[in-house]
């Protein structure tokens, strides 16, 4: 992953300003473009969805985005219509701060659910965070530790291309560690970049960029209410519009950028020990392979054979056999860690103890499941299943 730098006309901070007790936490993330800048968002198709949702998807895509503010701590969800206002409200006063119309300010929130925001602090903090805006590497680390709940580290990429001759930037944040069960998005995530793109293009691009990326990660399936993942363009590069050829190097940047996001969700996933990549192989379609490798990734039984670095595999093929593809046993073909286990419906000849100590010394675990269907890959990503992440999650809120 590059160094930490942003998109010409683009600013950032974080600050803590009291959502969250400790002082040394930052709570509150702005995004700020200078310019008015092109925006798409993508957001949880979750039917309990957080007021900052409801605030912000009516709101693009537009030409006219300027900000996107961020709380952490608090995630503004399943609170009526005073959640509603109060999502309105933070975008009013950071509007009149950047002096610009309260649409043109999308909001997002994390944090627990069910509780009313602390206007008291946001108020105060809002002053604080466009005080501290800046274009600095510094200024982009603190906006990505402002929007962390139970993250261990602040997730950031860059990726650079070239247009018409000048140098492109794509920049992004992200924070998820938990409560990751992609049906986009996943998480929250601001996408920066100082392309020039209409709003067609950049939502087609974002949307491009959350299939291949944040909808396929898992940690435990749980779809939030809170995930949005929102891409601002503003032509500050100067680079004019894309050829066809600078357009797909410009989509594989902001590929790479949610890439790069969503696997260090998974490898930041509460109490993990081990990421696994799941590489379905020879699918019919698309939705095929998806529908395989999401049941496979979010298996509790698979999970926790992985964590108990028991090579199992009879949990994955039975996984790819309820994910409601059509199918037989000969048509697959297993490898964990790049070790042959099953082949064409049978088991092959395999040292289980060798296997399992592969598994237990590495961090990284592979599962490639081979059919014979097409020519249609798929790649997924998820973690396994700890008692630490179940001793952080039963003792959330308590």
């Amino acid at each position: 992953m590059s160094q930490a730098q942003l998109p010409q006309g683009f600013r950032t901070a974080g600050v803590h300003c009291g959502v969250k007790a400790d002082p040394t936490i930052l709570d509150l993330s702005l995004f700020v473009s200078d310019v008015p800048a092109v925006a798409a968002g993508v957001f949880t198709q979750n039917k309990v969805c957080g007021a900052p949702v409801k605030v912000s998807r009516p709101r693009v895509p537009r030409q006219t985005a300027r900000a996107v503010v961020i709380n952490s701590g608090n995630s503004n969800a399943c609170t009526g219509d005073r959640g509603i206002e109060d999502a309105k409200w933070m975008t009013a006063e950071v509007a009149k701060l950047l002096n610009c119309p309260a649409e043109d300010v999308l909001v997002c929130s994390t944090g627990v659910i069910g509780r009313f925001l602390p206007k008291d602090v946001l108020a105060t903090g809002f002053p604080k965070v466009v005080a501290a805006l800046a274009p600095t590497t510094e200024a982009f680390v603190n906006a990505a530790r402002g929007i962390m709940t139970t993250d261990t580290v602040p997730k950031q990429s860059v990726r650079e291309v070239s247009v018409n001759g000048k140098t492109v930037r794509v920049s992004g944040a992200a924070k998820g560690a938990a409560m990751i069960g992609p049906n986009m998005a996943t998480m929250l995530c601001c996408i920066m970049t100082d392309a020039t793109l209409t709003e067609s293009e950049c939502d087609s691009m974002l949307r491009h960029a959350v299939n291949r990326s944040f909808n396929c990660i898992s940690v435990e399936g749980h779809t939030s209410t809170s995930d949005t993942v929102i891409l601002l363009a503003n032509g500050a590069a100067g680079a004019g519009t894309p050829n066809a050829t600078a357009k797909a190097a410009l989509q594989t940047a902001i590929d790479e950028v949610a890439m790069d996001l969503a696997m260090a969700i998974i490898r930041d996933a509460e109490g993990a020990s081990h990421f696994i990549t799941i590489d379905i192989v020879g699918a019919r379609d698309r939705n095929d392979a998806f529908k395989i490798a999401k049941e496979i990734a979010d298996s509790a039984l698979v999970k926790t054979a992985i964590h108990g670095a028991d090579p199992n595999w009879g949990r994955i093929v039975s996984a790819a056999g309820y994910a409601g593809v059509e199918l037989k046993e000969e048509d697959m073909s297993l490898w964990l860690n790049e070790v042959q286990i099953y082949k064409d419906g049978a088991p092959t000849p395999v040292d289980n103890t060798t296997l399992s100590k592969l598994i237990r010394d590495n961090r990284d675990c592979s599962i490639r499941l081979v059919l014979t269907h097409g020519t249609t890959s798929l790649r997924y990503w998820t973690s396994d299943l700890t008692a630490e992440y179940v001793s952080l999650n039963a003792d959330y809120t308590t």
